[in-house]
Order: C-alpha cells, then sequence, then structure tokens
C-alpha cells in the first residue's frame, strides 16, 4: 500500500525561515514516525521563499535586449531581465509565452519565475526565482529529517512544469536526495521474459506528480507531502540526472 499525507498546519514561510524545523514541527504534531525508504515531498516555492529568493522589480533595470524581447511577447520588461537572467537561452517565443533554457538545464516557461503565490504581488513588483541549488537543497533538508527520526529518508522539491506535445501541468522533480532519480530497467524481463532494452523510468518525477494530487496548484496550502509504502534499489541519484543531455535530444 502506497500512502501519501499532507503535513498539516504548515505556516506561510518567509525569507530566513528554517524549514526544516518547521516540517519537523508539523510531522511530531501529526504523529507521523518515519520509516527507511519514506519520501518528503516539498513544494519549490517554499524552499525559494526560505532562502529569500525574491526579486523586486522595482529594483530592475531592463537591458536592450530584455525591453527588445518584452515588446515582441508583450511582457513587462524587468521582469523580461529576470527570466533572462536565470537563463542560458530563449528556446521559444510567442506573445504572452516565453520557454528557455534555465541555468540549471531545464527547459520551462519564464525560467521559473513566478508571481503566483508569492505575497507582495498583486501589485506586480514581487517575483520568485527557483532555488539557487534544487539539489543541494534536498540534500541538506534531508539530513536534518534524517537525524531527527533516525530513518534513511528521501528529499524531493516538487515543481510544475508544462510538456511539449501535452496539455497541463504536471509535478516533476526538481530537486531530489536519498533515492534514485532515475530506475534503469534495461535488462529485465517483461511479461514474456523479453528483456526491456530502452525503458528508464523517472522515478522521482513520478513520486512528485503523484504529490501533486494533493498539493494543488491555487490556495490549498499543503505544500509538503509524505509519502511511504514505496520500495526500490539502487544509489541516490540527483534530480540534475533527469535533465535530458543535448546530445541525446532528437529536438534540440
Amino acid at each position: 500500500m502506497l500512502s501519501l499525507i499532507a503535513l498539516p498546519g504548515l505556516p506561510l514561510i518567509k525569507p530566513g525561515d528554517e524549514l526544516a524545523s518547521i516540517l519537523i514541527t508539523a510531522m511530531d504534531q501529526a504523529a507521523l514516525r518515519p520509516r527507511d525508504g519514506d519520501v518528503l515531498v516539498v513544494a519549490q516555492k517554499i524552499v525559494s521563499k526560505a532562502e529569500g529568493r525574491f526579486v523586486d522589480l522595482a529594483t530592475v533595470r531592463p537591458s536592450a535586449q530584455a525591453k527588445s524581447l518584452a515588446a515582441e511577447i508583450e511582457k513587462d520588461p524587468r521582469l523580461v531581465e529576470v527570466i533572462l537572467s536565470e537563463s542560458r537561452r530563449v528556446v521559444r517565443k510567442r506573445p504572452n509565452v516565453l520557454i528557455v533554457e534555465h541555468r540549471l538545464g531545464f527547459i520551462m516557461a519564464n525560467a521559473g519565475v513566478d508571481r503566483s503565490n508569492v505575497a507582495g504581488a498583486e501589485a506586480g513588483e514581487q517575483v520568485l526565482l527557483l532555488p539557487r541549488d534544487p539539489d543541494g537543497s534536498a540534500e541538506a533538508l534531508r539530513i536534518r529529517l534524517s537525524e531527527r527520526f533516525g530513518a534513511r529518508l528521501a528529499v524531493i522539491i516538487n515543481d510544475s512544469f508544462g510538456r511539449p506535445w501535452r496539455r497541463g501541468t504536471v509535478g516533476v522533480a526538481l530537486g531530489a536526495a536519498g533515492l534514485p532519480t532515475l530506475l534503469d530497467m534495461r535488462g529485465r524481463p517483461d511479461l514474456f521474459g523479453r528483456p526491456l532494452e530502452v525503458t528508464i523510468t523517472a522515478f522521482a518525477d513520478e513520486i512528485a506528480a503523484a504529490a501533486s494530487l494533493l498539493m494543488g496548484q491555487a490556495n490549498e496550502r499543503q505544500p509538503a507531502i509524505w509519502l511511504s509504502g514505496l520500495d526500490w534499489s539502487g544509489p541516490a541519484i540527483p534530480a540534475a540526472e533527469l535533465v535530458r543531455p543535448a546530445s541525446e535530444d532528437l529536438f534540440r
């Protein structure tokens, strides 16, 4: 049986908050008793907020490139400047759409720069960036949680991504620690004994997507999901390995 539980009573996270301590308190209050192999899935936004990854657009001075691109896609040039500062390159653009390659390799809208569920964003001045090092942030949380509960735990930092050729967003693992983000199934037999030849499962993304069912996207206020009952084998692999190398990308 697989069990997913939203941690109750989490406060709105602010810059400088000790996120691990807040999560531990919520788990204690919910009487959760973590065991080896349990996973905590945490929304990217609360990690970014705790790390102070805010930018006040009132302080941004857009470059000529940002102004030109902003006029083309009908966005605030200050916002475009922040997006470009977090990006390696522009992948696709059209009015109100800007797809970029994030500095960490993710192909995503607006480099993850976001106003939704950000306090003070009503006036359009405050935006939130992705964590600087999502895998490092996940590892720091994993260490604290594992020490506190005396169990080998895993942590995934979850974000919502759109997908080419498919409508809608799904949860993906932006950062991960303590589990293999990829499970290489090649060589294992199928139901009829034929060896699998190409199957590699995005294990961490599947966990993130399951947690997103409880997290929601609007005002649910359930940014941390405790998952138990999974079984896996293999060494831990960071979420950075989920990004397909350019040499393997047929569409780049």
